[in-house]
């Protein structure tokens, strides 16, 4: 798995349908097209409108689920999700969605995100005798819900999301109804889609095509949508504020064909290659992007500097999980088991190489060395998004400075540790200008992890000791 070599995980995907007489089967394709945002676990509960039926595991969603297992998941409504673990383990109790049963019901919850008070607010519910069965920070919903006092479950979930902080993008089924939230800065992705008569919600719109829903629109900041036999119906669970969505979303998350916000991110990639053309030019024979996620900005930079773009570096698409467990030396080397330099390509070649990113280096450093040794003549590192100098408490897995590279090293010192002829990153106004556009993005996006400069407030226990002065 890329994700392995680049130093960036995915965080989580969702998806939820209603009113699908296959809700379980449309579930699980729609789940194949986020697998990308999480390779650890997946999960599917139905509702047949009586109970919850649900199957889940450690994997990936071809790994947990097979036939057999759709003829349990009865019902017209389902709701599933990926997994990457960012808080709380990757062990099955984890594994989401989370399904919880009481003498007035039941629920089943699905997340992206990440909760910036889920510690203090466990200690809160552990003080009032609540007893956690998890340690993902998911579960905290389910028993502020719960605790609430409301009769009413609309009100029960408005209040108990009115006390959750961070980001988050929230799909919970309970026999009768799906409720959907978004949190009130529209830091994590999430859409609204119709397939036939049926409702459809994603983490990105990527899932519409391959089950064939058109997409509607995007589920806005603080708003809670109710799906149910009578329909759709929204409210507003708190005040939306400006939004502050991911710009990780744009580098390096999504799908190549989802759109955020009225922006295709291929395109908006591209855009991110143009303008790093335009602020770090160089002399070079060839453009080459790292797969998958750079190929969109090395294109773009090939296009804006004339250079051509070509396969330079070849992603092995078979390469999965395995029970061998490779000697230290392999182990050291086990980028090639993943990417290959095309030699007849680079040799002799000043080669530039087009990567979305650079977290802690020691892939970086692999790739170049990989180039050079497929006869390179110069290798040009671009980065198509500023330098990662902050960690990321909203799901992302960089939660402490001292793993970043940025962090703690200059551009001229990184250059010299991958080992690299030129770097050179795209400034947070060229990431801006490749992502905002006045009819598309008016609000706003997140760049914390570039410039320290958080959209919400992080609470002390939510900084892990290495960042603590």
């Amino acid at each position: 798995m890329l994700a392995e070599i680049k130093g960036l995980n995915e965080e989580c995907g969702v998806f939820a349908i209603w009113g699908h007489e296959k809700a379980a089967e449309v579930a699980y394709y729609g789940l194949h097209a986020l697998q990308h945002r999480g390779q650890e676990g997946a999960g599917i509960v139905s509702s047949d409108g009586e109970q919850l039926n649900v199957h889940k595991g450690i994997g990936l969603i071809n790994e947990v689920f097979n036939q057999s297992e759709f003829s349990r998941l009865q019902g017209t409504a389902a709701v599933g999700h990926v997994r990457y673990a960012t808080q709380g383990g990757a062990s099955y109790e984890n594994v989401q969605p989370l399904v919880f049963h009481s003498q007035k019901g039941s629920m089943a919850l699905a997340h992206n995100g990440n909760l910036v008070n889920a510690h203090a607010l466990k200690h809160q519910l552990e003080a009032q005798g609540s007893i956690l069965q998890t340690t993902s920070d998911t579960e905290v919903l389910a028993h502020l819900i719960k605790r609430s006092g409301h009769l009413d479950m609309d009100e029960a979930i408005s209040q108990a999301l009115s006390m959750i902080k961070g980001a988050y993008a929230f799909a919970i089924l309970t026999e009768d109804q799906l409720y959907v939230a978004q949190d009130p800065r529209g830091l994590r992705p999430l859409s609204i889609g119709m397939l036939g008569g049926a409702y459809v919600v994603s983490s990105e719109t990527c899932a519409f095509d391959v089950i064939g829903a058109s997409y509607i629109r995007e589920v806005q900041p603080g708003e809670l949508l109710i799906i149910n036999e009578k329909g759709m119906t929204s409210k507003q669970f708190t005040s939306p504020m400006q939004r502050t969505l991911c710009s990780m979303e744009y580098v390096y998350f999504s799908r190549p064909d989802s759109d955020l916000n009225g922006l295709n991110v291929h395109a908006s990639r591209k855009k991110m290659g143009k303008e790093l053309a335009k602020e770090a030019p160089v002399e070079a024979d060839v453009v080459t992007g790292v797969p998958d996620s750079s190929i969109s900005a090395a294109i773009g930079f090939s296009e804006a500097t004339g250079i051509p773009y070509e396969l330079g570096l070849i992603k092995n698409r078979y390469v999965g999980r395995t029970f061998i467990q490779p000697s230290q030396e392999l182990r050291e080397q086990g980028v090639k088991m993943k990417l290959s330099a095309v030699r007849g390509i680079v040799e002799g070649k000043r080669v530039v190489m087009v990567d979305d990113s650079i977290v802690r280096g020691t892939t970086s450093k692999r790739i170049v060395k990989l180039l050079k040794e497929a006869g390179a003549k110069e290798v040009h590192v671009r980065i198509a998004s500023p330098p990662i100098e902050n960690p990321c408490y909203y799901g992302i897995d960089t939660s402490t400075k001292g793993e970043l590279i940025a962090a703690n090293y200059s551009v001229e010192e990184i250059r010299e540790l991958i080992e690299a002829d030129s770097l050179a990153y795209l400034t947070t106004e060229g990431l801006k200008h490749s992502i905002v556009e006045k009819d598309s993005m008016e609000h706003g996006i997140c760049n914390a992890c570039f410039t320290g400069n958080y959209p919400t407030e992080i609470y002390p226990d939510t900084i892990l000791p290495a960042d603590k002065v």
